[in-house]
């Protein structure tokens, strides 16, 4: 019918190389030491952009997890069954050395080329991303046990993807999960009551029974899981597989699948623990120390996933405004909604640097710089989303709005990251421990930040603001977030000034920094280069 004919639409984002779109994460990884992954980046860029992985993403969201308890004959099975496309999904990230594959094949830069896989494959979905992660960040904590880890080692570090329940020797892949929080004690893990009993000798390496409730149990399909549980010496890490030996079921019990506002590809559950079978790693009572190196990796983590939201959120936005048009013109062309894209590319510019600096640090073993700064980026960064992704919805309107657009699950996953490893108050106190307890790590940071000493006013005088609120002793926990914010926003403000393009710097330092913006975005001041800055968001042929 006439009145039905379709015009003025944009039509979906796919076909594309989303790496190639992305000069500001190309160049981070080149300036990274990544340069020799390029290639497989636009590899995973071109995946990205195939509609054939985006409708499995789609598939993976609107097909969430089904828990399994008990066989038609009554037998305990506890199995998660997953829509093909999730495995499709996982059998990709997989194979591209997106889980345990800097750690296997550890040349120079490969933290940082697999950080930057990771945000190009979270556009396409980002649920899966969970148990991928975890993966990659059990691998240093492991290692604490050289016994465990070279057994466990082969298979997370594996390019192949084996969704097989079975015990590890007749697999040629593992996915790790973990297993921390509880019901009345969150993130406060020191309130744990999960307990843990030797069979035999103590100490690291032996085995402990576990019995307790765990309250997030993320992936509870994986092969290997990090918990807590107290031993009589206090909170102590243990490794407890989903299949022991013989070929019998680890007795843990998944009781239920949360039903989340987001990440709704992932099962996240509670488990129930009877004397589930476990290997200590690290020291009794030592737990929290020892599976803080794995924390400190999902992390990175967060920041990179969030990374990958923000620019996958950037990228419909401007790919719609280019097609659409209003008053007369594309809207991209429009004054207002020049400036709104132009914002929210300068703040996703900033974030991809934060990110790629961060994995490089770990590629390099900067301990120091690492500890402080990816709590600091993890808490900015995570905090920035919500709002990022109410402003890309907000322009494709209500083409945004309704489900058969990527937007509503970009929105619902955006509150995910601040919360999952430390909320906002816990990811602050924590930066406060680690700058009493690791100096090193606070001397590491400013000095940092100083390499753009000179390069603009602005930020010079946010970073002397900054030494002032370290200097000052008083009301430290009440002053946590404004220290955390700031120090977040001089290290951002720092690696732009430094490596982005003049227009990007200095619509970065006029309004996170010079206060020459408003709460919104869109708020850039005038005299703000808005065509270099989206020129460089979205370079088109």
């Amino acid at each position: 019918m006439a009145t039905h004919q379709v015009t003025n639409q944009a039509v979906p984002l796919e076909g594309h190389d989303a790496a190639a779109l992305d000069l500001a994460l190309l160049e981070g990884v080149r300036r990274e030491g990544g340069a020799a992954g390029l290639d497989r980046l636009h590899r995973i860029g071109r995946k990205a952009g195939d509609p054939t992985f985006i409708h499995a993403g789609e598939l993976a969201n609107t097909n969430p997890p089904v828990l399994r308890t008990y066989d038609r004959f009554g037998n305990r099975i506890d199995t998660v069954e997953y829509h093909p496309a999730y495995h499709e999904l996982m059998r990709e990230a997989v194979s591209e050395g997106l889980a345990g594959g800097p750690w296997g094949d550890p040349v120079p830069g490969a933290h940082v080329v697999r950080a930057a896989g990771f945000a190009l494959w979270t556009q396409v979905e980002s649920g899966h991303g969970c148990p991928i992660s975890m993966t990659y960040s059990v691998v240093p904590a492991l290692r604490a046990e050289p016994g465990l880890s070279k057994v466990w080692e082969p298979l997370l570090t594996s390019h192949t993807y084996d969704p097989s329940p079975q015990p590890i020797g007749h697999k040629v892949g593992a996915i790790a999960g973990m297993a921390m929080t509880e019901k009345q004690g969150g993130s406060d893990v020191r309130a744990n009551t999960t307990r843990a009993a030797a069979t035999g000798p103590a100490g690291p390496g032996e085995e402990y029974a576990l019995t307790g409730h765990k309250w997030f149990c993320s992936a509870p399909m994986s092969d290997l899981f990090l918990m807590l549980a107290n031993t009589e010496r206090g909170l102590s890490c243990f490794a407890v597989p989903r299949w022991l030996p013989d070929g019998t079921r680890n007795a843990i019990a998944i009781q239920r699948i949360k039903d989340k506002l987001g990440n709704r590809s992932n099962a996240s559950s509670e488990i129930e623990l009877d004397g589930a079978l476990g290997t200590l790693v690290g020291d009794e009572g030592r737990g929290i120390a020892t599976i803080l190196t794995m924390v400190n990796h999902t992390r990175l983590d967060c920041v990179i996933g969030v990374v990958g939201q923000m620019r996958a959120g950037l990228s419909q936005a401007v790919h719609h405004c280019r097609l659409r048009s209003a008053f007369g013109r594309p809207l991209v062309d429009q004054p207002l909604m020049r400036n709104v894209l132009a914002d929210l590319a300068v703040e996703s510019e900033a974030a991809t640097a934060t990110m790629l600096r961060l994995a490089g640090a770990y590629d390099r073993g900067e301990q120091a710089f690492a500890r402080l700064a990816t709590a600091i980026a993890k808490y900015w960064i995570c905090k920035r989303v919500p709002m990022f992704a109410a402003e890309t919805l907000e322009c494709l309107g209500g083409a945004g709005y309704v489900e058969e657009s990527p937007m509503p699950r970009l929105f619902r996953e955006s509150p995910l990251n601040g919360i999952w490893e430390g909320s906002g108050n816990v990811i602050c106190l924590d930066v406060l421990r680690a700058a009493a307890r690791e100096p090193e790590s606070v001397a590491a940071l400013l000095d940092e930040v100083a390499l753009a000493r000179g390069g603009d006013a602005r930020l010079d005088r946010a970073v002397d603001d900054l030494h002032a609120e370290l200097a000052d002793s008083a009301d430290l926990e009440v002053r946590a977030r404004r220290i955390v914010e700031r120090a977040a926003l001089v290290l951002q403000g720092s690696l732009l000034v430094r490596n982005a393009p003049a227009a990007v710097a200095d619509a970065f330092c006029a309004t996170r920094l010079g206060g020459d913006g408003g709460r919104a975005f869109g708020t850039l001041p005038p005299g703000a280069d808005l065509g270099a800055i989206l020129d460089r968001a979205w370079p088109t042929p």
